[in-house]
């Protein structure tokens, strides 16, 4: 098994192309997901999420509510958790691409993610239309911008490492994978790097944002 492990080449465009139609198709599947619940579990949902918009909106709109400052994660435990919740997601790809067996469930994580973040937006996005759309682009989409790229590439990464792996023992190569583990691996820890700084900003940047959106999505309730 020889050559250097490459994460970005023109020969993986086509992996890169099905892992993203995927995580589409995933958003797609979420949206939709919403539209499946009972009107019990809409309303619990439903009340979930006026909590949480009466604790960042109560202040500013003179609700008696919690108030932002109070519910805003402080210190490094709350980054630490943040980063816990996002770094979890390059290191289960990142073991499932060193398992070989594990590529089915790397695309399963993917498909997931995007379930996820498909049915919070649809979930906002049908209950107050243009509001929900604003407050989701507001609380969503700065971190994904970020996380999702992140995941993506981990993923491609991970699927390449194995179809390395995969081809040697089928081909019955002698090379090393030490090479390609390292920059496998390489790759995974600066993306995990890059999950710390989406951290922060969660942290330190977001509770700002939602303080200033949760109101007008009050006003919509």
């Amino acid at each position: 098994m020889t050559g250097v492990f490459r994460v970005y080449t023109k020969d993986l465009l086509p992996l890169y192309l099905f892992v993203c139609i995927l995580f589409i198709m995933g958003v797609v599947f979420g949206a939709l997901l919403v539209n499946a619940l009972t009107l019990q579990q809409k309303h619990d949902v439903g009340q979930y999420v006026n909590t949480f918009l009466s604790g960042f909106g109560g202040s500013a709109a003179g609700l008696g509510g919690t108030g932002a400052a109070e519910l805003r994660p402080a210190g490094a435990g709350a980054v630490w958790d943040a980063f816990g919740a996002h770094a979890r997601w390059v290191f289960f790809i990142w073991i499932l691409g060193l398992s070989v067996v594990g590529v089915p469930l790397i695309l399963l994580l993917d498909f997931l993610k995007g379930v996820l973040i498909g049915f919070t937006v649809g979930y906002l996005a049908g209950q107050w239309s243009w509001d929900g759309i604003v407050f989701a682009i507001v609380s969503v989409a700065p971190q994904n911008l970020v996380v999702v790229p992140a995941i993506i590439v981990c993923s491609v990464a991970a699927i390449s490492f194995s179809l390395l792996l995969v081809r040697g023992r089928l081909l019955h190569r002698s090379g090393t994978v030490k090479q390609p583990l390292a920059s496998f691996s390489l790759t995974a820890l600066l993306l995990t790097g890059l999950m710390l700084a989406v951290s922060l900003f969660e942290v330190y940047v977001s509770p700002g944002l939602l303080e200033w959106a949760a109101p007008m999505l009050l006003d919509a309730v």
